[in-house]
């Protein structure tokens, strides 16, 4: 499990395009802080950032970088330069929210792109998550008509899927775990210049 602090794990998203932002408004409706960085300077969107709530805090991308659950949110070919800021991601659980659409699976080495990132992380678990929406959907409140939003989860770690599909759950959504990353994952990764099967799907869950 992370590391927690006081029982309770600190979170960043990395990214603060759409995506970053609307997973930053997830985590504002429900008054959970939650670190913001990029690689540029914190000042450039701390206006952006503090727009969203006051539980969004902008930082460096080093100090952003020291929480216990990192969603990765920016593009598909920016994450081998977050993952080069720490030597070590151990005890860290990563969220790869990119897609890697147009890229080609030679240049993965024919593996599913979550795992080509997975590597990036040494010593991190990762879970391939909250990729399959777009952003103006993600965007909205996972309340809907009664029911929640529908997230994919996808991870070769149950303990760090488990993590991550309680974190769904309270900001939320209705979490619905794939198997591996090579197994269901493959449904919510894109591979080469096609989709998988559930991207884009818009499901909501009632109980």
């Amino acid at each position: 499990m992370s590391k927690l602090k006081n029982n309770v794990a600190s979170y960043a998203i990395i990214g603060f395009g759409n995506i970053g932002q609307a997973l930053a408004k997830a985590f504002a409706r429900k008054g959970i802080e939650v670190s913001v960085a990029t690689t540029r300077d914190p000042e450039s969107f701390a206006a952006d950032a503090a727009a969203i709530g006051p539980t969004i805090i902008s930082q460096k991308l080093q100090e952003a970088v020291k929480a216990d659950v990192i969603f990765l949110a920016t593009r598909f070919e920016s994450h081998p330069d977050v993952a080069k800021v720490l030597p070590n991601w151990q005890g860290k659980t990563i969220v790869d929210v990119t897609n890697a659409y147009g890229v080609s699976p030679e240049d993965l080495g024919g593996q599913p792109s979550s795992r080509f990132v997975a590597q990036a992380f040494i010593g991190g678990r990762l879970v391939k998550g909250f990729n399959h929406l777009v952003a103006a959907i993600l965007d909205q409140d996972p309340d809907v008509q009664g029911g929640r939003r529908v997230v994919f989860l996808a991870s070769d770690d149950d303990n760090a899927a488990a993590e991550i599909g309680a974190l769904a759950e309270n900001l939320g959504f209705a979490p619905i775990k794939l198997g591996g990353l090579s197994e269901g994952g493959l449904l919510v990764q894109a591979r080469g210049n096609s989709w998988g099967q559930l991207i884009f799907r818009d499901l909501v869950k009632f109980d």
